[in-house]
C-alpha cells in the first residue's frame, strides 16, 4: 500500500511501472530487430552486410535527429501540461509532428542529392560489390525518412501523455512483420538486399500512419489534427527548438566521433574489427534499462518543471537512478550469463572472444556506477529547459576524451582497439564529474524553457 506522500506525487510507483515497462520492451524490440536483421543479411553475403551496414550507420545519424527534435516537443509539451496549459500542450505537439514531417522531406530530398558523395566520400575506399549493395539498400530505405519522423514524434507525445504502451505495440507489430518480411524475401524470393529493405521501409510507413490516426482521436489529450495545413508557430517552434537543436547537434557530434573512432579500430585488423562490433551489439542489452528509462525520465521531469515543483523532480531523479543501478546489475548479470551461448552464434576467433569479453565486462562494472551520471543528468537539465550546457560537455568531452584519447591509448600506449574503449570510458568519467557539479549547483533550475 502507498503511502500518503507517495499519492501526492505527480506519478506512482505505477505510473512508473506502466511507463518504463513498455519503453524497455519497445527498446529491446528494436535492438533485437536490428540482431536479426542483420543475421538476416548474412544469408546474401559479405559485401550485402558490409552494405546495409554503412547505409544503416547514415540512418541511425538521421534517427538520432529525429529524437532529439522529438525531445525538444516533449519536453515543451510537458511542461505545458504540467502548468494545466493543456491547449498550449497540443499546438506544442501539432507543432513538433509538422515540423518533424517537413524535415525530414528535405532530408529526404538531400540524401537522395548527395547519395554519391556519401557512398564515395564518407566511408573511404570500399568494393563495387559493397557500394552496389549499399546503393539498392539506400534507394529503398531512405524512403523512410518521413516516416520515420512522423513515429518519433507521435511516440513522443504518446508517451508525454503517459502512454507509453501504445508504441510499444505498435512496434511489436510493426518489427514482427519486419523480420517475417525480411524472411519471406530474403530467403523465399531471394531477392537480396531489396529483400531486407523493402520490410524496413513498409514497417516503418505502418508504424507512423498507425500512431498517428490514432493520435488524431479527440480524447487525447494531445490529440493531433491537420498538421499539414496548420501554419508554422514559429514562437512554440523556437521554444522545441531551443531543446531539440542543441541535443540534435550533440548527437550528430556523437556519430562523427564514432566515424572517426571506427576508422582508428579499423587500423588494428579484422580480428579487432570483429570484436569492436560484436562487444558494441552485446553491450547495447546491457544499457538497454537506462536508455529506456531516459525516454520516460525527460516525461517526468518535463511534467515537474512544468507544475514549478522542482523538489519532485529531484525526488524522481534520485528514485530513478537508483532503480536504474539495480536494473543496470540486472542486465549485465542476463548478458554475461548469456555470453558463452552468443559468441557461440558468432563463431569469433579466440583473441576475438577474448577481447568481447574484457569490453563486455568492464563496460557492465563501469556501467553500473558511472553511466547515470554521464547519461541519466544531462536528461534532467533539457526536461528544466537547459540543453545548450549538456550539449558543450559532451561535445568537447568527445573531441579531448573519446578521439583524442583513442588515439593516445590505442596507438600511444599500444593498447589497440582496447584502447578506445577506454578512452568511452574516461569520457564517462569526465561527463559524470562535470554534470554531477552542474546538479548540484542548481543552476539548471534557473532556465525557463516555457
Amino acid at each position: 500500500m502507498e503511502s500518503t506522500l507517495e499519492k501526492k506525487r505527480f506519478f506512482t510507483n505505477r505510473d512508473l511501472f506502466s511507463l518504463f515497462l513498455p519503453l524497455t520492451i519497445e527498446q529491446g524490440l528494436e535492438y533485437t530487430v536490428g540482431m536479426a536483421a542483420s543475421m538476416m543479411v548474412a544469408q546474401v553475403g559479405e559485401a550485402a552486410v558490409s552494405g546495409v551496414s554503412l547505409v544503416d550507420f547514415v540512418m541511425a545519424l538521421i534517427i538520432s535527429i529525429f529524437a532529439a527534435l522529438a525531445t525538444g516537443g516533449a519536453v515543451i509539451a510537458g511542461q505545458y501540461l504540467g502548468r494545466k496549459e493543456t491547449d498550449n500542450a497540443k499546438k506544442a505537439a501539432n507543432q513538433l509532428v509538422k515540423a518533424s514531417f517537413v524535415l525530414a522531406l528535405i532530408i529526404t530530398v538531400l540524401l537522395y542529392l548527395c547519395k554519391p558523395l556519401i557512398l564515395h566520400n564518407l566511408f573511404g575506399s570500399i568494393t563495387k560489390e559493397v557500394e552496389d549493395a549499399a546503393n539498392q539498400y539506400f534507394i529503398i530505405v531512405a524512403m523512410s525518412v518521413p516516416f520515420l519522423a512522423l513515429y518519433n514524434a507521435g511516440a513522443a507525445i504518446f508517451r508525454t501523455m503517459g502512454n507509453a504502451k501504445l508504441p510499444m505495440k505498435i512496434m511489436l507489430f510493426m518489427n514482427g512483420l519486419n523480420i517475417a518480411g525480411n524472411a519471406l524475401l530474403v530467403t523465399g524470393f531471394h531477392m537480396g538486399v531489396f529483400g531486407v529493405a523493402i520490410p524496413t521501409l513498409v514497417s516503418r510507413a505502418g508504424a507512423a500512419l498507425i500512431i498517428l490516426f490514432l493520435a488524431y482521436r479527440k480524447d487525447f489529450e494531445l490529440r493531433i489534427t491537420n498538421f499539414v495545413t496548420t501554419r508554422f508557430d514559429f514562437f512554440m517552434l523556437k521554444k522545441i527548438l531551443n531543446i531539440g537543436a542543441p541535443f540534435g547537434f550533440e548527437n550528430g557530434m556523437f556519430y562523427l566521433g564514432r566515424l572517426v573512432v571506427l576508422s582508428i579500430v579499423s587500423v588494428f585488423g579484422t580480428t579487432s574489427i570483429a570484436a569492436n562490433s560484436v562487444s558494441g551489439t552485446i553491450v547495447m542489452f546491457e544499457v538497454l534499462p537506462g536508455m529506456a528509462m531516459n525516454l520516460g525520465l525527460s516525461v517526468i521531469i518535463s511534467r515537474c518543471i512544468g507544475a514549478g515543483d522542482y523538489e519532485q523532480a529531484k525526488y524522481y531523479k534520485k528514485k530513478v537512478r537508483v532503480l536504474m543501478h539495480m536494473c543496470f546489475v540486472i542486465s549485465s548479470a542476463i548478458v554475461l550469463a548469456c555470453m558463452p551461448l552468443i559468441l557461440k552464434v558468432y563463431h569469433l576467433s579466440a583473441e576475438a572472444n577474448t577481447m568481447t569479453w574484457t569490453i563486455v565486462i568492464a563496460h557492465a562494472a563501469l556501467m553500473i556506477l558511472i553511466w547515470p551520471s554521464s547519461y541519466m543528468l544531462p536528461i534532467v537539465f533539457r526536461g528544466a529547459g537547459d540543453a545548450k550546457f549538456p550539449m558543450a560537455v559532451s561535445i568537447v568531452s568527445m573531441i579531448f576524451c573519446r578521439i583524442a584519447l583513442s588515439y593516445v591509448f590505442a596507438e600511444g600506449l599500444h593498447m589497440g582497439m582496447l584502447g578506445t574503449w577506454a578512452a568511452m570510458f574516461v569520457d564517462w568519467i569526465v561527463k559524470a564529474v562535470i554534470y554531477e557539479w552542474h546538479y548540484k549547483s542548481e543552476k539548471w533550475m534557473s532556465f525557463h524553457a516555457i
